[in-house]
């Protein structure tokens, strides 16, 4: 497996290529970034949706930008094997807009994010993406853990 510190050739242009999605796109909303590196029939998995093409891909992520104006999404680490980059990362917000059917409550989130990205033909093809939802929709006062 190849890491930043041993990088086989090709993983640091795919670390480079996958980190774009979440730091130009999701944290300073270059929506039209997705254009010049997603292929033009890119899937997105997420817990909260699963987006084909780059025009559904747009509309979500302008629409989780909208229920949280001052996302952001940091990318902690890298590993790279293959065409696969997996990275984990740390995703910060304040519910500033309605999310999932909920009203905004003002309340801020942080939570890790784990990210695993298939590069295509050096364009972004497909992404896996497993944030902590339990923790956000808890700190976000959205559903309430038991009590231990």
């Amino acid at each position: 497996m190849a890491t930043a510190s041993t990088p086989t050739p090709g993983a640091d242009a795919n670390a480079e290529l996958a980190r774009r999605i979440p730091e130009e796109i999701a944290t300073e909303g270059n929506f039209d970034l997705i254009d010049e590196i997603c292929t033009e029939d890119f899937i997105d998995h997420t817990p909260m949706w699963e987006t084909t093409g780059r025009d559904e891909f747009k509309t979500q992520m302008r629409s989780l930008l909208e229920s949280f104006g001052d996302f952001s999404a940091t990318v902690e680490e890298t590993v790279t094997e293959g065409d696969i980059v997996a990275m984990r990362l740390t995703l910060r917000g304040t519910h500033a807009g309605e999310f999932m059917g909920v009203e905004p409550s003002g309340k801020r989130f942080e939570v890790g994010n784990m990210v695993f990205t298939r590069i295509e033909d050096g364009m972004v093809a497909e992404r896996w993406v497993q944030p902590d939802m339990l923790g956000m929709l808890s700190q976000l006062g959205i559903v309430d853990l038991p009590e231990r």
